[in-house]
């Protein structure tokens, strides 16, 4: 454990001092974790401030703009009550058993009781871990941001997902792929327990572990799993159904995760571990968008799969709580099911189906088929679609198309099915379900260059966009127009 620093002598802002921590996770013991000090950010400043998380959180405004939470979401100052920690877990990395690996760069302070039921406060940067291996424990400016937005991003298009109250920044230097400054984010989440965690203790055969830590879980979020026959069995068919909800959220959206480790998935069903993500522009189903993934495993189109191969080694982790491998693949199987379903019922929103009809499925295949020949870009394809009518010949969806003869023969069969739809149920129903802003690599790019000046005007401004992405916000549109050519040169990699 590192030792306090100086500024642990300055005075507690009353608002910080009020907070209600119960640490629920350090009560497992310290096989899971190792205590430890966050190292500080040497003369941070604000860069994103989430007024919005911090009000549901119960902390209010005026806490997020004091000097002394600057001060102690920077590492700076210990927060009284805190029990700060890094936990361990292990994984599997692009298909290969990593061994253990566990919160590098990421400090978990504790759990506070907020109106939504208590959330863990995590510092995403704040220096060295006992599990960093040759990493330094820090985040960078442009690394924070992209999560800081994501997260948020992803909150406003109703995908389960962590979240982050703010990014702080300093001039602090830190090498990378180049020489940038440093960053703090400071994430929330009911639990930030990943699949790793299981596979950690059952690699090890540390079964009395294993079960404490199925026992926690099971009784701190999925408490109806504890009246089931096979109380282990039914906490991995429910994290399998959570996980297929998810995975359908991902694709409906055009949402590219990157680096689908098994460390990287939530026991929740959360999206976890901002890094390489992207939204799709043209839509191409075997999109790769993490350039450090040259064997394409976490491609768009592959992720349901990738999902339940991670599933898979989850099961293997729990099996021997479960005993019975018949009774661990049933609880697998369910994801078959869900998955497709949940997919499914997403797309005839996006198309404006309020009921399921026989050949829905085909006309949900015939328009990915349509829109990855042509390259069209996805999100503005399903914003211009909310518009879709005879009436008005169906110009601002066409010209999305240079195959108008494949074009034609679809929008002939999905009017078909319009046909028994009453028009404003469907509209609504339609921008509802397709954003016009989602988080693309270039607004992003756009975003971090300016905060490498000090100005994070634009971050405020994607923020308050991404929060609200059905809304029309009629004097920011820019932000929701095609992509510049430059962005296909965006390189992004597990450093980002």
């Amino acid at each position: 454990m590192r030792p306090a620093t100086d500024t642990a002598a300055r005075p507690i802002n009353p608002a910080q001092a009020e907070l209600k921590w119960i640490n629920t996770f350090t009560g497992l013991g310290p096989d899971f974790y190792t205590e430890l000090t966050p190292q500080p950010l040497p003369s941070p400043y604000w860069v994103g401030r989430n007024r919005a998380l911090a009000r549901e959180l119960g902390l209010g405004d005026a806490w997020l703009e004091s000097a002394e939470t600057l001060a102690a979401l920077s590492g700076n100052q210990p927060l009284p009550g805190t029990q700060p920690l890094a936990s361990v877990y292990s994984g599997h990395q692009f298909g290969v058993w990593a061994g253990q690996l566990g919160d590098g760069r990421a400090i978990l302070l504790g759990e506070i009781e907020t109106p939504q039921g208590p959330q863990e406060i995590q510092l995403k940067g704040a220096g060295l871990t006992s599990y960093s291996r040759m990493g330094d424990g820090r985040a960078v400016l442009r690394s924070s941001i992209r999560e800081f937005l994501c997260s948020e991003a992803m909150h406003g298009l109703g995908i389960p997902t962590t979240r982050a109250l703010c990014v702080t920044g300093s001039d602090a230097k830190v090498r990378r792929e180049e020489i940038e400054t440093a960053a703090v984010v400071t994430r929330t989440a009911p639990s930030f327990i990943r699949f790793g965690h299981f596979e950690h203790f059952s690699h090890r055969n540390q079964h009395a572990q294993l079960k404490t830590l199925a026992d926690y879980v099971i009784d701190r979020f999925y408490p109806e799993c504890r009246d089931a026959k096979q109380p282990y069995a039914a906490l991995l068919q429910v994290v399998s159904e959570r996980t297929a909800h998810l995975m359908a959220a991902w694709q409906a959206v055009g949402f590219c995760h990157g680096v689908m480790n098994t460390d990287n998935m939530s026991i929740l069903g959360l999206t976890i571990d901002y890094g390489p993500f992207q939204f799709l522009d043209a839509f191409d189903p075997g999109h790769v968008c993490n350039h450090s993934d040259e064997q394409g495993r976490y491609a768009y189109n592959k992720q349901p799969n990738m999902a339940y191969w991670n599933l898979f080694c989850l099961g293997q982790a729990l099996l021997p709580l479960i005993e019975n491998q018949e009774d661990a693949l049933a609880a697998l199987e369910s994801y078959k099911t869900v998955f497709p379903d949940a997919l499914q019922a997403r797309m005839r929103a996006k198309l404006g189906l309020p009921d399921e009809q026989a050949g829905d499925k085909e006309l949900i295949d015939s328009t990915f088929r349509l829109l990855a020949a042509n390259k069209v870009d996805y999100t503005i394809f399903w914003r211009r679609l909310c518009a879709f009518n005879a009436q008005s010949g169906h110009a601002p969806v066409r010209d999305l198309f240079f195959d108008l003869e494949s074009f034609n023969a679809w929008a002939l069969q999905y009017s078909e099915r319009l046909a028994p739809v009453d028009s404003a149920h469907r509209a609504d129903l339609m921008l509802k379900s397709n954003p016009k802003y989602v988080l693309r690599n270039h607004l992003g790019e756009e975003a971090i260059t300016a905060a490498k000046l000090k100005d994070f005007s634009q971050v405020d401004t994607l923020l308050t966009l991404l929060q609200s992405p059905f809304d029309e916000h009629p004097e920011q549109t820019s932000f929701a127009g095609f992509p510049p050519d430059w962005a296909a040169s965006i390189a992004i990699s597990c450093s980002s």
